[in-house]
């Protein structure tokens, strides 16, 4: 079992993020208007509450009351969307901006007042929260109600309160005002950028994932069509053979063995294919329990030994009877019965096969090894995966090239790990490690 991470420098950003997508909701529940809805009514809030105490302080009454408003108009519709799971409603968040902004227009000097550099930020967020249908309307809104409170002013300018003298307070009151707006389009730009950002990085791994299916199922597709339906072929030639000549007593023995040696490669093909195909279906399944690894693999060592001799090869087993791992009984046999049939498929006639096991730390290495063919330096790089092409046994046994994808991936299942070491023309070693009994 890995060991919790331990407190670092590198951890408190984790948890600050975690904290912030906690308040403004997940992907998989909000939408991207939503989420950027609760990130700005977030952040608003704070800022609406600093104006409120600030203009209150200032004895801008009308300004503090329309700080506080807005402050609770975000408020509100924020634990409405985001606890309740209730929209934020797109006409009441437009509407009362146009009438908090537009009273303190009127209080706070008006043209000459700050209300004019958030009108447009205010615009924006309007714009990030409500769909693209409604935007054309809300501008046109927008733009009519700011040219109507101008042409007010014109005509009445007396309805204008001028609540700072020129100089100090107009410099007071602009420096003040000014932050609102550049806080509120970073809030929106970064907010839009990384879920831009996400998307993108989403879409990509989608695209790796659907172009790596694709080659996946035009494999599949190879192998039943080429590699699995060859032997197949080989079967049916040998038995017409067998049916409708007349052959010697040692021709028929050798047609015999050729048969059963073609049936053995499509059984064996046809297995992996079936695990491979059952495994990417069902994903995973695996029941880990404690094994005594030599009584595990008794009756697959057995099974392969048989095959083994018929083409004239040694296998020997050294595994001692104390093991026990955790493993799943059903692919811990699968990737043995691969590994053992790899090295038999590429040994020569007299060759040797051995399998070893012992205790290293807490986990068991089992080694299977042969001095046969080995595997090429090109070979080596892509031998796990599904980029790799079946290679032909000394035999001229073929198989699918399913079989390192399946033994890798049932291991790693197993909280396990796979490895090997080869050498063109003296034989491979491959080393597979599962966790001991504790």
């Amino acid at each position: 079992m890995p060991k919790p991470d331990l407190p670092s420098s590198e951890n408190p950003p984790v948890k600050k993020e975690s904290f912030w997508f906690e308040l403004i909701g997940s992907p998989a529940a909000f939408s991207l208007e939503s989420r950027i809805f609760h990130s700005i009514s977030v952040s608003l809030v704070f800022l609406s509450w600093f104006y409120t105490l600030y203009n209150l302080y200032a004895g801008l009454y009308v300004g503090s009351l329309s700080a506080f408003l807005i402050s609770l108009l975000f408020l509100y519709q924020y634990y409405q969307s985001r606890y309740r799971a209730i929209a934020h409603n797109n006409i009441v968040f437009g509407l009362v901006g146009l009438l908090i902004f537009g009273l303190n227009y009127f209080s706070n000097s008006g043209i000459d007042g700050s209300t004019d550099l958030i009108w447009p930020t205010y615009l924006l967020l309007v714009f990030a929260i409500t769909p693209y249908r409604q935007h054309l309307l809300w501008l046109a809104v927008y733009l009519l109600t700011f040219f109507l409170l101008h042409l007010v002013e014109f005509y009445y300018p007396s309805l204008i309160q001028h609540p700072f003298k020129a100089g100090k307070g107009q410099f007071i009151d602009r420096v003040t005002a000014f932050p609102i707006p550049a806080i509120s389009i970073y809030i929106i730009i970064k907010f839009l950028r990384r879920s831009y950002d996400k998307e993108r990085s989403a879409a990509d791994e989608r695209a790796v994932a659907l172009e790596q299916s694709n080659i996946e199922k035009n494999r599949l597709m190879s192998i039943i069509s080429h590699d699995l339906r060859s032997p197949l072929m080989n079967v049916q030639g040998y038995l017409q053979l067998l049916n409708g000549n007349d052959l010697e007593e040692s021709e028929r023995v050798m047609m015999q063995k050729a048969l059963l040696a073609s049936t053995n490669n499509a059984m064996e093909m046809l297995s992996n294919l079936l695990h491979w195909s059952k495994s990417q279906m069902e994903g995973a399944n695996v029941y880990l329990l404690e094994l005594n690894l030599a009584d595990s693999l008794f009756s697959t060592i057995e099974m392969e030994q048989a095959n083994a001799l018929k083409k004239g090869i040694s296998l020997v087993c050294n595994i001692p009877r104390e093991i026990v791992i955790v493993a799943d009984l059903d692919m811990l046999q699968i990737v043995v019965r691969n590994l053992i049939s790899n090295a038999v498929k590429f040994t020569a006639e007299g060759g040797m096969v051995t399998i070893d096991a012992a205790k290293v730390k807490d986990e068991c290495k089992i080694t299977i090894a042969d001095n046969g063919n080995g595997i090429s330096e090109e070979k080596q790089r892509i031998i796990f995966s599904m980029k790799a092409e079946p290679s032909l046994g000394t035999n001229n046994e073929r198989g699918v090239g399913l079989g390192l994808v399946l033994c890798k991936e049932f291991i790693e299942r197993q909280k396990g790990r796979i490895s090997f070491e080869s050498q063109q023309g003296k034989g491979s070693n491959f080393f597979v490690f599962l966790p001991l009994k504790p």
